[in-house]
């Protein structure tokens, strides 16, 4: 492959990656909600308690991108481990806020998967 086309194909995956995941993860999180009348409350203060989420899943989704972009999935593992342990403290203290962390997580890891194993394969073709 043209370097220059490998370069584009890289950057176009991390761009898609991060602001495409963003969008997902809001629409996923939108509709996993317990019901169209659940209560505000409970729902603002998990996302209170989950401040910066949206800069973590940023981060989270480029680096998980790279990660497949150059062919290292194991790195995943550390990805979400390092997440998951630096939330811990808030998530003990709030079910909701778990519930959230969760479902957020899972469809932030499954879009940047999957963009970035597209990109890998367009790398590799």
């Amino acid at each position: 492959m043209n370097p220059w086309l490998g370069a584009l194909v890289v950057v176009l995956a991390l761009a898609l990656s991060t602001g495409g995941g963003w969008l997902t993860t809001r629409l996923v999180l939108r509709a996993a909600r317990r019901s169209p009348d659940a209560s505000r409350e409970g729902e603002r203060a998990a996302t209170d308690a989950l401040r910066g989420g949206t800069w973590i899943g940023l981060l989270e989704r480029l680096a998980t991108t790279a990660a497949l972009l150059v062919d290292e999935p194991a790195v995943v593992t550390a990805i979400v481990a390092v997440k998951g342990l630096g939330r811990f403290p808030e998530l003990k203290e709030n079910p909701a806020a778990s519930e959230r962390f969760v479902v957020g997580t899972l469809a932030s890891l499954l879009w940047a998967a999957g963009v970035g194993y597209l990109g890998r394969w367009l790398l590799t073709r």
